[in-house]
């Protein structure tokens, strides 16, 4: 359904050119400077273009971005007619407009801004201002109100209305004052539940038992908010944890050991038993859990959120089901991160959990070009090609492998610094082999007959080359992708 106003406007030459000027929104410049999407997937038209170069974006249908020409996007409201209401009453000249103004302060300060507009360059502001307000049918709501919608909006940017460069695929910057810390974000539930708790609310307890996910944002929110009665809450979440069928799994065994230094820094000796389970006999008595908690807070768990690992905050993100958030904060890191082999690795492996192969690959890509020995450039080819076959990008794919063989020397029979030598008694011949497999079936589904055989011919190398344990575990896989290929 096409929003009211918008039509107005591409329907009425008279409404059309009194937006374009002064008040720069020009429906005749409905294109950007580059090719742009929203992270999110959702649809994103372009509908105008201001004088500066900047374009305004219809996003899912409704709600309206503004993208600078110099890499700023921001949502500025939920629909077009409460952008033109706010472009008109809320002049882009009108500079330092604040909340902290009430409206006659609001007031004041535009019929200035407005006085030095009539002088310098529009002369007819009065005229044209009723004009355009009439002729949309905008409200006259007041300004207080008005500039509280385009701040909301603003602060709604993220996760959402993130825009993105198609080519490079970086984010468009987002002013800091408009953006939510992600802790802040996952703490909140767990926060909430732990005061609950602490009220003795026996319905918090029973949700807290139910859902792990919980569990662990109420152990991170008692973590940075301790207060001395918490103890029997804490033993009740480190029971919980020590009772969990899935205690194995990696943030199970780090949120029991949380809870362990959390239960262990009170130093009771009637805890002994409950931390001598939790630590596999390494606290046994109450004064050595003192000890024991000070130094496990040095190594792991302190008390400073801002000294957190931000793939804490991440993680538990994509755990309480925010994959939007979780993206956001992957992307602004990967924005951000330089040369860093360690950081780029844990950034495409976390973008890949998320579902996001393509920003996956674009760490992996960069993280690819930082190895320096044969078999590590190998290890991270192969994952890049993965990636890429994800993604869709299946001649990328091809590229990617083409790296993984020669890293490996499989087309030579060495490689120069030895450091993939007997590669195909090892695990990463079949992945290697695993992935070219992989790439025949997707191109033969794709209809792309020549990379399939390509991709092919070179898994019948590889598996000819791998151990036969490696070939045995890919019969069935490579049986399938001979038949694509015929």
């Amino acid at each position: 359904m096409t929003d009211r106003v918008l039509e107005l406007l591409r329907t009425r030459p008279d409404l059309a050119e009194l937006a374009a000027f002064p008040f720069g929104f020009d429906v005749s410049r409905a294109y950007h400077v580059e090719a742009v999407h929203l992270a999110s997937g959702a649809s994103l038209e372009p509908i105008a273009g201001d004088d500066t170069g900047g374009t305004y974006f219809l996003c899912g249908g409704t709600a309206v971005l503004h993208a600078s020409s110099e890499g700023d996007a921001v949502l500025i409201a939920d629909s077009v007619g409460e952008a033109l209401e706010m472009l008109v009453r809320l002049p882009e000249w009108c500079e330092n407009l604040s909340a902290d103004l009430d409206e006659q302060d609001l007031l004041a300060a535009i019929r200035a801004a407005d006085d030095e507009a009539r002088e310098e360059f529009a002369p007819e502001l009065d005229a044209q201002r009723a004009a355009l307000i009439s002729g949309l049918e905008l409200p006259d709501r007041p300004l207080v109100e008005l500039l509280a919608l385009s701040e909301s909006a603003a602060r709604r940017t993220e996760p959402d209305y993130v825009l993105l460069n198609s080519h490079d695929l970086c984010a468009y910057r987002l002013d800091e004052a408009f953006r939510q810390p992600l802790r802040d974000i996952v703490l909140g539930p767990g926060r909430d539940v732990l005061e609950r708790m602490r009220v003795g609310d026996l319905g918090a307890r029973e949700e807290v038992a139910a859902d792990p996910v919980l569990r662990a944002g109420v152990l991170r929110a008692a973590q940075y908010d301790r207060r001395d009665g918490d103890l029997p809450l804490l033993r009740l979440l480190l029971r919980l944890l020590l009772e969990c069928e899935e205690a194995e799994r990696t943030e199970w065994f780090e949120e029991r050991r949380l809870a362990a230094v959390l239960v262990a820094a009170h130093g009771q000796d009637q805890d002994a038993p409950l931390l001598r389970s939790a630590t596999a006999g390494q606290v046994t008595e109450g004064a050595g859990a003192v000890e024991w908690a000070r130094a496990e807070e040095v190594r792991w768990h302190g008390r400073d959120k801002d000294a957190e690992s931000e793939f804490t905050w991440i993680e538990l993100a994509r755990r309480q089901g925010r994959v939007e958030h979780a993206r956001v904060a992957l992307l602004r890191m990967l924005d951000d991160t330089g040369p860093d082999g360690d950081r780029l690795r844990k950034l495409s492996r976390a973008l890949e959990r998320i579902g996001d192969h393509a920003q996956a690959a674009r760490a992996q890509f960069n993280l690819l070009a930082l190895q320096d020995t044969a078999g590590d450039r190998a290890s991270e080819a192969y994952v890049l090609a993965r990636l890429e076959r994800l993604k869709g990008d299946l001649a990328a794919a091809g590229r990617a492998l083409e790296r993984a063989r020669a890293a490996l020397g499989a087309e030579d029979g060495g490689t120069p610094d030895g450091s993939a030598s007997l590669w195909h008694r090892r695990g990463l011949g079949r992945l290697v082999t695993e992935q070219h497999l992989e790439l025949t079936l997707a191109a033969a589904e794709a209809g792309d007959t020549e990379l399939a055989r390509d991709a092919m011919a070179h898994g019948r190398r590889l598996l000819d080359a791998v151990d036969k344990g490696s070939a045995e575990a890919l019969k069935g896989l490579s049986t399938r992708a001979k038949r694509a290929v015929t």
